[in-house]
This record gives C-alpha cells, structure tokens and sequence, in this order.
C-alpha cells in the first residue's frame, strides 16, 4: 500500500469513526484497535496500548490517541490527517446536533434522547476499557493488576492516581 493509499484510508476510517464517538474518544477505542491491529496490522496490540498509555500521559484530551496512531501509521502527515479526519466530521454533526437540541429545549423528547444515549456511551466506555486490558494483560501478575485496579476504581472513591501510581510501582518491581 502506497503512502497516499495508507492516508486516504487513516481518512476514511476515522472520518467514520467520528461519527459515532458517543462518549468520546474513549468510546471507539475498541474500533480502532481493531481496525489498526486486526484489519490494516498497522501495529500490535502491546504497540497501541502504549500509544494509549502514552496519549493518557500527556496534557489534553483523550483524543491525544488519534495523532500518535497516525504518526504510527504515517508520520507527522498522518497524525495530522488522522486528527482532522476525527475532529473535523463530529465537530461538524455536534454543531448541528447542539442546534437542533437547543430548538427542542421543552421538549420531552429531548431528555429522552438524552437519557437513551447515556447507556450507549457507558457500553461503549466499558469495550474500550476490556480491550485495553486484553492488550495490556501479558502475564497472570498483569491480570490480577487489572482485576484490582478495576475492582479498586469501581467500588471505591479512591483517587484514580494513586491506583495509576500503585500500579506502576508494581510494573517497575516486575510483578506484573
């Protein structure tokens, strides 16, 4: 595949998946692993859960993903058609969407569509979030790591840095 052909489909592909990032950017990660691990083999999947960690890191939106997926991919020239393929498209559609909700401010409809999508963005975080980990999960000390952090995020009110630092801790003493 041809430099223009791998941009024209980093294009597409994330021009696609922009339309559907209800929840965020977190919400199509499953998507875009899977189309540049599964489908293009672009990278591996260890490869892309260190962008993302990477892309978690660094100040700003989770939309951070998107350009180091491209750079990956292509370059500085893809980080920037794959940023633009998935701003530019949802930018547009949220615009119009904010219009057209704004119009129907007292309507019922509106928090029902509201409350309809809230469920949507939640599965889709949840997917994101049992990919990642399946990347991520290398060894049985990796495994449990995930399970507790998971179980610490979910039914505590612990700060999610100190299970961030926690589980580095046990990254550098090798135990996952």
């Amino acid at each position: 595949m041809s430099g223009a052909e791998i941009l024209a489909e980093l294009a597409v592909r994330f021009t696609a998946l922009s339309l559907v990032a209800i929840g965020g950017m977190n919400a199509i990660l499953p998507e875009i692993h899977r189309v540049v691990v599964d489908v293009e083999g672009w990278m591996t999947s260890a490869q892309f859960v260190e962008l993302f960690a990477l892309a978690q890191l660094a100040p700003g939106p989770n939309a951070m993903i998107v350009p180091l997926v491209g750079w990956k991919v292509a370059g500085v020239v893809g980080a920037v058609v794959a940023t633009i393929a998935v701003c530019g498209p949802s930018s547009v559609a949220c615009y119009i969407a904010w219009q057209w909700v704004d119009r129907l401010r007292a309507s019922p409809i509106r928090g029902v569509i509201q409350r309809a999508l809230a469920p949507i963005a939640i599965g889709l975080i949840m997917a994101s979030g049992y990919t990642l980990a399946r990347g991520a999960d290398r060894s049985l000390g990796a495994v449990a790591l995930t399970l507790v952090a998971t179980a610490a995020l979910a039914f505590t009110r612990i700060n999610p840095v100190w299970v961030l630092l926690c589980a580095g801790v046990v990254g550098v003493a090798g135990l996952a």
